[in-house]
């Protein structure tokens, strides 16, 4: 006698292929894939199905019709038996998997608890540690084994090396049999260690992790021939200890920072990212950079003094637009667009000065020319003409790269992240507005709206980058119009359009620097005032230097 047919329903239209439909006439499953997986085919197994709300009406337009059970045709059983037993297959292959993992996991834990029973002490024979950092390359200090030894660490040689104590995170990690490769890192340099023997042994050190934290001691090694490592150098370690473990597994820093991760996941984890050798090297050459900033201004002649003008301020520099407002114990106040208006409160008794402030502006963008705070370098020079302000951002500018090249560490890092870097070509080009904009229309290169370039047009990025790369040298371009200037920005007296004003262009960077000479006349910064709209009120402070006399300010 037959057995009693099984009849599994599926519905494509009001389905669920989860756990909460048994395949029910009342709970159907969604897909026939799903139904086959759930109930797997079997003598006088029937399949069902309808499309209860999208499916064919009757000839007479009876949508009755679509909730009629049909069995499912014999294409589209055939397709779904064929993913099905693709997904047995891929299933089965699963369950090896997790069978061979959980073995090998099984077979780990077995390790791991005996990993527990060895223990290692420092033997108190050996030579005194020198703890040092990782850069510290002084062969007085850090004498370095080489040739060849039996033993991996062996002080009873005439030619050893010097026994140190060093103590940094696990930047790379690789194990061979009895064997742990790792690369230290301190802030300072990399450290390639070797932990061979019991030591590879321990459970410590069968569970590191990357990121963790070590105190390790050992022998002072050349790397062998052929082989590399950081400075050419490798620790040959002879005890150690675990200060902080890291995290690993899924919640690993690799997984956390993966390096093909999303741009913005990058940005979200940009504490870890910090770790990475490039974000490291950009933030050493950033304090590099600062550094010769500061330097230059002290070198050259006038010196520049720096000082620290205040980030909360009750006015703006830049446009309105773009200020970041809070309240400030009931007043409105703003985070700062430019430290250069009150520098120049400064100069009367101090003479040049500088600062190194964020500065911040409210444009939400995604471009790199938009950052809603940055460091901004920004200098104020007394009794100067625009020609004399033109060579002393060239002359800034040229040394401070002159001086950090002049950094043996520095410039390595410089040219491991762009190994096109070039200094700047002196002396730069001098190149007045209204000439980029004839340059521009002979060239063909069209303003943002498609047409060619005029007058008074704010040159945008993506031109005057093309200009600047097709030049090729760094330029000065100056004399812009006033209407696209910022309100304290001195007309030139030979052109009373345009102002003594410049944007300093880079090949392949675009603009690094902006500058202009400061109004001098009390009625004409009044008018500059009223024409952008702005409330003289809370500038007085500003209004001020022009009272007392301030004249040839950039």
């Amino acid at each position: 006698m037959a057995a009693p047919s099984a009849v599994i329903y599926i519905d494509e239209d009001v389905g669920k292929d989860d756990p909460s439909c048994t395949g029910s006439e009342e709970a159907p499953f969604k897909t026939l894939l799903y139904a086959l997986i759930k109930h797997p085919p079997k003598e006088a197994q029937q399949y069902l199905t309808r499309k209860s709300e999208t499916g064919p009406v009757s000839e007479d337009g009876d949508p009755q019709a679509r909730l009629e059970w049909k069995p499912a045709s014999k294409a589209g059983m055939k397709k779904a038996t064929n993913l099905y037993e693709q997904h047995v297959k891929k299933q089965a292959r699963a369950d090896q998997l997790a069978i061979r993992e959980k073995q090998e996991m099984e077979k780990r834990q077995l390790v791991l608890e005996e990993a527990k029973k060895i223990e290692i002490v420092q033997d108190p024979k050996l030579p005194k540690a020198i703890k040092i950092h990782l850069n510290e390359k002084d062969p007085k200090i850090v004498k370095l084994r080489s040739g060849d030894s039996k033993k991996e660490v062996d002080y009873d040689d005439a030619g050893r090396g010097s026994r140190v104590q060093v103590t940094g995170r696990i930047h790379r990690l690789r194990s061979q049999k009895d064997v742990i490769f790792l690369t230290l890192q301190d802030g300072y340099g990399y450290l390639q260690c070797i932990i061979t023997g019991d030591a590879a042994k321990t459970y410590d050190a069968l569970t590191l992790t990357l990121e963790t934290s070590l105190d390790l001691y050992g022998e002072m090694w050349e790397v062998p021939p052929g082989q590399h490592a950081p400075d050419n150098r490798e620790l040959h370690v002879d005890y150690f200890q675990v200060i902080g473990k890291a995290a690993g597994d899924k919640e690993a820093i690799t997984t956390r920072v993966a390096a093909d991760a999303d741009p913005q996941t990058l940005l979200d984890n940009r504490h870890l990212v910090l770790r990475g050798e490039v974000s490291s090297s950009v933030m050493k050459v950033r304090a590099a950079v600062l550094r010769a900033f500061r330097q230059t201004y002290e070198e050259i002649t006038p010196t520049c003094l720096e000082v620290t003008p205040p980030c909360m301020v009750q006015t703006q520099v830049e446009g309105g637009a773009t200020l970041f407002s809070f309240d400030y114990y009931g007043e409105q106040a703003y985070l700062t667009q430019s430290s250069q208006l009150y520098l120049e409160t400064c100069i009367p008794s101090l003479g040049n000065v500088f600062c190194v402030a964020p500065s911040f502006r409210a444009e939400k963008s995604l471009t790199r020319r938009h950052l809603s705070e940055y460091t901004h370098i920004e200098a104020e020079l007394d009794f100067i003409t625009f020609n004399d302000l033109l060579d002393h951002l060239e002359l800034v500018m040229s040394r401070v790269v002159e001086t950090v090249l002049a950094h043996p560490q520095s410039a390595k890092i410089i040219y491991e992240l762009n190994p096109d870097f070039k200094v700047p070509e002196r002396p730069f080009k001098r190149m007045k507005y209204s000439d980029a904009i004839e340059w521009l229309v002979e060239h063909d290169i069209k303003n943002e709206e498609g047409e060619p370039h005029k007058f008074g047009d704010d040159i945008a990025e993506a031109a005057e980058r093309r200009m600047t790369d097709i030049i090729n040298r760094p330029i000065f371009l100056t004399h812009f119009p006033a209407e696209i200037k910022a309100f304290y920005m001195k007309r030139d007296p030979d052109d009373r359009r345009v102002t003594e004003s410049v944007d300093c262009l880079m090949p392949g960077v675009g603009e690094i620097v902006g500058g202009s000479m400061r109004m001098d006349d009390y009625e004409e910064l009044m008018e500059g005032y009223k024409r952008e709209g702005i409330d003289p009120a809370p500038y007085y402070w500003y209004t001020d230097q022009r009272k007392y006399v301030q004249l040839l300010l950039a």
